[in-house]
């Protein structure tokens, strides 16, 4: 089994969704709409296009009804889909243990608000997917550094410490909700300490590997587009960004069938009845054009 089937990927679905009441009063901010599908999507398609066919939901008793009627069990994607009760939003890393008896190798985590686009994404992903130990965290410059998480960089672009949401400058390479860990992920979360807002913070988990020389830093670069969609206005713009994406280019964005499709988790044939079953919608209709593509490609028409 390679690295990236035996790993765990967790999406941490919890939380109030306070910032963006009322639209979570009766809803799961992960269901709420990015332009033309769930925002759960986004975070369960960048898991997939890492290889990874383990995923675990994390959330509240609340919720995960609700997120499972969403995705189900992913056998018709190809994946096991399995759904953990948060009791309390005690911090990221908390997701974690509460994955416990899930895990039995490596682990990815991402925030399920939490969009990524970029070319060759899909590659960077895998490459972080297939080593077995340390972590691999990512970065990107942004323009408000003392609202994220930052890593600080040595002359030589490597990670020499990280700070969380800086109160004065001390670089702008914020590190998104994106995180991969090796098999000894569990063991080093279960020595976490409540900060002082009560949480088991990541960034301290982080800071473990990067003590002992085990963390490893990807920049993403100045082509990548990450949304935290965590207000109003970021949930507007993120919907903004991926029709113009899609409209323009005619290819839609975190479409997990597709995905599935193209990772070679489900055939043409699974891929075809999995597009029969959907209602009509525009959807289906781009689903429906992949599959004849599909069909061509095979007889030679394309």
């Amino acid at each position: 089994m390679s690295v990236q089937a035996s790993r765990l990927g967790i999406i941490l679905a919890g939380g109030t969704g306070s910032r963006l009441y009322p639209l979570t009063s009766m809803v799961n901010k992960q269901i709420l709409p990015v332009y033309d599908k769930p925002l759960i999507y986004y975070s369960l398609s960048t898991l997939m296009l890492a290889g990874i066919r383990r995923v675990a939901i994390v959330s509240t008793p609340q919720w995960l009804p609700e997120l499972r009627r969403c995705l189900g069990n992913g056998e018709h994607l190809g994946i096991e889909i399995h759904y953990v009760v948060q009791p309390s939003p005690d911090g990221i890393a908390q997701a974690i243990l509460l994955c416990a008896s899930l895990i039995d190798g490596p682990v990815a985590l991402i925030l399920g608000d939490n969009i990524f686009f970029r070319t060759g994404l899909g590659d960077m992903l895998r490459k972080a997917a297939e080593v077995e130990d340390g972590a691999t965290i990512f970065a990107l410059p942004v323009a408000k550094p003392e609202r994220f998480g930052i890593v600080v960089l040595d002359d030589d672009g490597r990670p020499l410490r990280l700070v969380e949401k800086p109160k004065t400058f001390v670089g702008n390479h914020a590190v998104p909700g994106l995180y991969f860990y090796g098999a000894d992920a569990l063991e080093l979360a279960r020595t976490l300490r409540p900060s002082a807002r009560g949480e088991l913070e990541i960034t301290d988990l982080n800071r473990i590997y990067l003590e002992r020389g085990d963390l490893r830093l990807e920049m993403l670069g100045r082509g990548c587009a990450w949304l935290d969609c965590g207000t109003p206005e970021d949930l507007f713009e993120a919907g903004q960004l991926v029709r113009v994406l899609e409209e323009r280019t005619g290819i839609k964005i975190a479409c997990p069938e597709e995905v599935a499709l193209n990772m070679g988790f489900i055939d043409d044939a699974q891929f075809a009845a999995l597009v029969a079953g959907m209602p009509a919608s525009s959807y289906a209709d781009y689903l429906s054009v992949v599959a004849g593509e599909r069909t061509r490609r095979e007889v030679g028409v394309l």
